[in-house]
Parts: structure tokens; sequence; C-alpha cells
């Protein structure tokens, strides 16, 4: 069975101040993303974190181009394979989604089809995207089946999704996204529903995934703790912003933005020895209006290190340390 070549390019995913806006002939638009930039090299796992509300679902429904209809691109650009996706027609786009660039729902039980085995589903996504006979279909899906860790193969493929426990069904659909070997694999929360010996499973296995074939993961959590340890890179997100972007063991050790110092907060094993160890931590405040942010800082009304400048200019990006980028007015100097 044959795979499409990957074009050659040094970045997997270049997302460069990226705005989207959702539209309402009932509400004030809703600026979702505002100038979001990221980018994520080939095998890269990168983690992207946030509160509700933050972007994060946003930015990887933009990335899919699977946005609804009330959305509106309003600047920006997404670079993958070295393609503008913002200007590929739905038909180009159709073969890239489930080939080049596949996703891991939040909820299993909700994306496999009932009625159908496993492993039919598995092979409707090959089918869709590769070339190949019906045996060859069923011999590569029972290959997937092996490789994310069934060691029956055979008696999972005949299996239906209401037979198979949530780790289970996890893995059916993370074989169903490497199915053709995709560059990116977008993953939304999919530890969610698991407990915490199966969350480390699969990420494990997903890690092991990334490795053996370069493939990027960007796993979005607003859960600190399930990116360390796991991710590489840790971009985080408020108020549709990507307001602090660093190496995992730097956001987890000296993050530098007060919202990220709140989330690192929040999960105490990761405090400092020195610091105080808050168990039940939370940020004070709630989360600006997208509808109507107002000026500067979107942190401003939360940050306790707040200053008259937060709150009059525009915030500018700046990088304080290498591989380590933030914005916040501490450090625009």
């Amino acid at each position: 069975m044959k795979f499409p070549a990957e074009p050659s390019c040094d970045k997997t995913v270049l997302v460069h101040r990226l705005s989207v806006t959702y539209l309402s002939d009932r509400a004030q638009p809703v600026r979702a993303l505002d100038q979001a930039t990221l980018e994520i090299r080939p095998g890269e796992l990168v983690g992207i974190l946030g509160e509700s509300g933050s972007g994060k679902s946003t930015l990887a429904a933009a990335l899919l181009r699977l946005l609804p209809a009330d959305a509106r691109y309003d600047s920006g650009s997404i670079v993958f394979l070295g393609l503008n996706l913002l200007a590929l027609p739905e038909a180009e786009l159709q073969r890239l989604r489930g080939a080049k660039v596949a996703l891991i729902p939040q909820d299993p039980a909700l994306t496999l089809n009932p009625v159908l085995t496993v492993g039919d589903q598995i092979v409707e996504v090959i089918r869709a995207h590769i070339r190949s006979t019906r045996q060859d279909r069923r011999t590569r899906a029972e290959e997937l089946l092996k490789e994310v860790g069934f060691d029956q193969p055979r008696r999972i493929y005949t299996a239906y999704p209401h037979q198979l426990s949530g780790g289970q069904r996890q893995r059916i659909v993370i074989a169903q996204a490497i199915a053709c070997r995709p560059a990116l694999v977008i993953a939304d929360e999919p530890t969610s529903k698991l407990d915490a010996s199966l969350q480390a499973e699969i990420l494990s296995l997903m890690r092991e995934i990334s490795q053996r074939y370069q493939t990027a993961f960007m796993l979005i959590s607003h859960d600190p703790t399930v990116l360390a340890g796991f991710v590489d890179r840790i971009a985080v997100m408020y108020a549709g912003r990507v307001v602090e972007e660093g190496r995992t063991e730097d956001i987890f050790r000296h993050p530098l933005h007060p919202y990220t110092q709140a989330l690192v907060r929040l999960c105490s094993r990761y405090l400092p020895e020195s610091g105080t160890r808050t168990r039940f931590a939370s940020i004070a405040g709630e989360p600006p209006s997208l509808s109507d942010p107002g000026a500067g800082c979107p942190f401003a009304r939360r940050c306790p290190e707040r200053m008259k400048v937060c709150t009059e200019r525009d915030l500018r990006e700046t990088i304080p340390q290498p591989s380590h980028r933030v914005s916040c007015f501490k450090y625009d100097q």
C-alpha cells in the first residue's frame, strides 16, 4: 500500500497572526482568535493550554478549515506543508483532511458509528484517501489495531464500539487518525474522559507514534498536568491570543506571563519547592468579553501585577529568553 509523498517543508504548520470572528444577527461579533501565531515542526509535540473560551478549539477548527458558517477569517495565514490553507478550494481540503491532517476527538463514543464494526470504520478512512484493494485495506486496518496496542487485532476488528471500553475506543480513533500517516494530528482533550492510568497509556502511545513516523501532534488541553512530560512546547492561550509560548520545561519552571503563572499554580506538584503549595488554587475574576475586550492586555482585570499601561496600550510580543516568547508589558521595555 503506497502512501502519498510528503511535500518538502521545514515546518509542518505555520499560523501567522490569525484572527477569526464569529458573526451573529442577534448578538455582537465575537473575536475568537486575535492575531494568534504558532508553528509546529515535523515530529514535534506541541500543547495548547488555556481555560474554556480561550480559543483553543477555534484554532484547531481553523487548521482543519472546519469553522462554522458564521465564522470569518479576518486576517493572517495558515500554511500547512507549504500550502496556503485559506486559499485552497474545498475539494483540495477534503483530500487533506484525514490524509495529511487528522483529528483525535474528545469523546470517541460520540464520533464512532454504533452500527458499524470498528474495523470497517478504520477501513473507511483508508478507502477515502488511498487507492488499494479490499484485502489490503483489511490488512492495513489490522496492522493499525496492533500498532495502537491490541494484541488480538482480528477479534477487535469485528467488534462494535459498545463492546469496547473507553480506553479501547480512544485507541480506535487514534488508529483512524494515523491510518494514512498524516503529517499533523490534532488531539482535542483526548484523555479528558479517562482515568489517570489510561491517560498515561494514551499519551505514551501518541508519543511513540510521533517518534516512529515523525508525525507532529497538537494536543489541546485545559489541564497543565496532562501536557507536562508529554509535549515539547506549550502555547498558552487567553482571550483568543497566544500570550506565552516556550519549551515545556521553561513554562513550568519559569512561567513569564501572570496568566501562565496562575495556571501552573493550579497544579501544586509543579510549583517550585520554595513556593506555597496551595491545593485548591483558583484564578480570581472572569475572562473578558470577546465581543468587547477593551484596550490593552485582556488579562489586565484579573492580573495581580497590573500596571497603568496594561489598560492603555496594545500588547506587543517580546522574546525575553531564547525560544520563549510572551505578550506582557513587564517585558516590553
